[in-house]
């Protein structure tokens, strides 16, 4: 009788009394409020967006291509990975060198930027992408072997510090690129602010003091709230990336949370690092180690209720990639196996923040 009765006690129907009026859903609904893990749109096939929806991604970031853009283009470009189950959420904007480096094109180029911010608020678009590099020192990266021969990304700035200016970009100070960006900035924010969609640069990375002779605009903390000052709107915002957080010897999880109170996080690059000297010599490694407190970045995105982009990039170079020939632009890099692990994690750290 007392097996019986222990027996019973473990009932459903017991289990679900034990539980009832707690306040934790398994799982964790997501939706409004919650980050939106995405990951590249490599393809726009029907087998591409299957195998995304299979492990749980329903967005995807990606370039826009030529500007200006049209509304009718963009629409057929998210309509297509809409009839997916796949939700466009950002993309990226080039056609801005002369705006970067002052050339005579400069008026153009914001021109056809803000007839590409009128398209896409009309095709439904919530977040444009973009970079203000003068020079981007890629040169200095390089593979190293990680855990049990994986693929790692790492950088040192002692290979490329030295490298002459190209001749097409020239050499550029910060103070120069940083009244660019306010010439910019005063032109397209109030644009973006009417069409709501929000725009999202990335910092500097690799954040190294200089880059073919040219200054960095976005290479520290400091400078990244001195050019959200230039125009504050929650429009005029930055893609958080606490990869490059750490790279620069700042505490991700504060600064997460400094440009989450400003309402300036418009994109998230979910990535992390070894660094052994701020800015100028680290690792990128897998998401489970590293520097970066993933589960600690994770909750403060959960507390502020973040519900825009969240890219776990850059995975790593896995034997499974390495053997179909598949890897990602940097040495080091890897392709879907890695994409899929990382993914995999991210939505383990979000679930755990939104249940804990």
């Amino acid at each position: 009788m007392m097996q019986l009765g222990a027996l019973a006690a473990l009932s459903p129907a017991a289990l679900g009394a034990q539980t009832s009026g707690s306040s934790i859903q398994w799982p964790p609904e997501l939706g409004h409020g919650t980050p939106k893990v995405c990951l590249g749109a490599g393809r726009s096939d029907e087998a591409w967006m299957r195998q995304l929806k299979q492990v749980g991604v329903d967005s995807v970031l990606m370039g826009g291509g030529k500007t200006p853009w049209t509304e009718d283009a963009l629409r057929r470009t998210m309509d297509r990975y809409k009839a997916g189950g796949i939700t466009v959420i950002n993309m990226m904007i080039g056609g801005m060198n002369d705006i970067i480096h002052g050339g005579p094109n400069r008026d153009q180029e914001i021109e056809n930027i803000i007839k590409s911010i009128r398209a896409a608020g009309k095709a439904g678009l919530p977040v444009i992408e973009y970079n203000f590099y003068a020079h981007r020192l890629t040169e200095g990266y390089k593979e190293e072997v990680g855990r049990a021969g994986a693929g790692y990304t790492a950088y040192d700035y002692e290979l490329s510090k030295n490298l002459p200016p190209l001749d097409r970009v020239g050499t550029h100070t910060r103070a120069e690129q940083l009244k660019r960006a306010e010439y910019f900035l005063k032109a397209i924010i109030p644009e973006a602010e009417k069409a709501n969609v929000r725009f999202a640069l990335h910092p500097n990375d690799p954040p190294v003091p200089l880059s073919r002779g040219s200054e960095q605009l976005m290479a520290t903390v400091e400078h990244w709230i001195e050019y959200l000052d230039l125009v504050k709107s929650p429009y005029n915002g930055m893609t958080f990336d606490c990869g490059v957080t750490r790279e620069t010897g700042a505490d991700p999880v504060k600064v997460c949370r400094m440009l989450g109170e400003r309402d300036v996080i418009n994109h998230v690059h979910f990535r992390n690092v070894v660094v052994r000297k701020p800015y100028v010599d680290y690792t990128e490694v897998f998401l489970d180690e590293g520097q970066v407190d993933m589960f600690a970045v994770m909750k403060e995105l959960v507390r502020q209720k973040y519900s825009r982009g969240l890219y776990p990039e850059h995975p790593r170079a896995l034997d499974l990639d390495r053997e179909r020939g598949l890897r990602n632009q940097y040495p080091g890099g890897g392709g879907l196996v890695g994409e899929i692990y990382n993914v995999a994690y991210t939505k383990a750290m979000l679930q755990a923040a939104l249940s804990s």
